[in-house]
């Protein structure tokens, strides 16, 4: 006859689950370092992406754009996604130096003025004033009375100057000093870095001034 189990023998036990080994001090170290450390390098990648793609900030050298901006003063140029078919007139933009550029002063790259006119448009001064399209033109941003300096050359109200296709004529606000297209002509649009949006500092002190 076959032997049953006693049902009030003693009982199994069962093991319970092991739970994982702590990592050691060092490797949780690491892991806070880790969490950061990394965000911090992300932050910086992105605000050099941005300056370098997005925004960039330029000081002024030379006095050709007072009084709207002087020397020494530092603006912020937008450039993400910036194209020459999205400038205005009155709008200030930042470009490459023209090549035939052989005016005296700081030796810069770069070039900071203001459009006056645009493709295609006609342009001539008479006196202290300058006409776009047969138009006096309205400059608030200048003083009263401000004196022009040089005319716009080879250009009168019966024979203006046509501004070609893709290119701009610039000036600084100072006309009395400023070199600009009316000594090396119209720039081209492929030249031209950003559109100047916010002056930050001025006089050697911050200061908020939006373009």
């Amino acid at each position: 006859m076959a032997a049953t189990a006693d049902p009030g023998g003693p009982e199994t036990a069962t093991s319970e689950p092991r739970r994982p080994a702590a990592p050691p001090p060092s490797r949780r170290r690491l892991r806070v370092v880790a969490g950061w450390v990394l965000p911090v390098v992300a932050a910086l990648l992105l605000a050099f992406g941005l300056h370098v793609f997005a925004l960039q900030t330029f000081s002024i050298p030379s006095a050709s754009m007072e009084p709207t901006i002087g020397i020494g003063d530092r603006i912020l140029v937008w450039k993400a996604f910036f194209t020459w078919h999205d400038v205005h007139q009155g709008d200030i933009v930042v470009f490459t130096r023209p090549p035939r550029d052989h005016c005296p002063g700081p030796p810069d790259d770069d070039l900071v003025k203001r459009v006056i006119a645009l493709p295609g448009q006609t342009i001539y001064s008479a006196g202290n004033s300058i006409y776009v399209d047969g138009r006096r033109l309205r400059e608030p941003y200048l003083p009263p009375r401000d004196p022009l300096g040089a005319q716009i050359p080879a250009a009168s109200r019966a024979t203006p100057f046509r501004v070609p296709a893709g290119e701009f004529y610039v000036m600084g606000d100072n006309r009395q000093v400023s070199c600009d297209s009316r000594f090396w002509g119209p720039i081209k649009g492929s030249s031209m870095v950003g559109k100047a949006v916010l002056l930050f500092w001025r006089d050697g002190h911050p200061d908020v001034h939006f373009f």
